[in-house]
């Protein structure tokens, strides 16, 4: 799977950005409509996404390959997607804009 670069979402990445951070200050705080999750190889980093996305067929496609690789049983207690950080947030960069 390539990564592709699209040089105009920085708005929308921009925006993600600040939702990551709002998200982040409290880390039991998820707003409604939105889902944590856990993205990483070796360490984690906690994401808040759209409960949307679990609609769309690439992230559904990430998912089943997180699945079935690791399983979904971690320790940390939240959805756990073993992928590299930057290859996710091109995903959901993506996943805005559609």
């Amino acid at each position: 799977m390539g990564i592709i670069r699209f040089p105009s979402l920085s708005s929308k990445t921009k925006s993600f950005s600040k939702l990551q951070g709002l998200c982040n200050r409290n880390k039991l705080d998820v707003p409604k409509g939105y889902l944590a999750v856990y993205v990483g190889e070796i360490q984690k980093t906690r994401f808040v996404v759209p409960l949307s996305f679990l609609e769309h067929p690439l992230f559904k496609d990430l998912l089943r390959r997180s699945e079935e690789e690791f399983g979904f049983d971690h320790p940390m207690g939240g959805l756990t997607i073993h992928c590299q950080e930057d290859i996710f947030t091109n995903l959901i960069s993506r996943l805005h804009v559609s």
